[in-house]
């Protein structure tokens, strides 16, 4: 048994969760916020049998991608008599983290 941690965009979670579901495994959301961009994130917790392991990684990657999107990467700067606004920077983001944890014991109580 293995237990699957996914932080995928929140654009891409809904997405995911339906082929997960339409392919019978079962994930529990959690809401959670990035660190650099502080971009909402979502975060599936996911308890799959090891053979299942590589269909539900090839899921994840068929449904959460990377793109591009533009950021500010600074608030204006004011100085005396200067006023600076940085221009928005190119960054990619989406994609997934994934962890993959052994589990030595897994019990669905009723």
């Amino acid at each position: 048994m293995k237990l699957v941690i996914a932080v995928v965009q929140a654009r891409d979670a809904d997405r995911l969760l339906e082929a997960l579901q339409h392919e019978g495994f079962r994930a529990t959301r959690i809401s959670s916020t990035g660190g650099f961009l502080r971009e909402q994130n979502v975060t599936l917790l996911m308890g799959v049998e090891a053979n299942q392991l590589d269909e539900v990684l090839r899921l994840i990657k068929a449904h959460c991608y990377t793109r591009t999107q533009y950021v500010n990467p600074l608030f204006p700067i004011v100085e005396s008599g200067e006023f600076f606004v940085p221009q928005p920077i190119e960054v990619e983001v989406g994609g997934a983290n994934v962890f993959v944890v052994p589990i030595e014991r897994f019990e669905r109580l009723p």
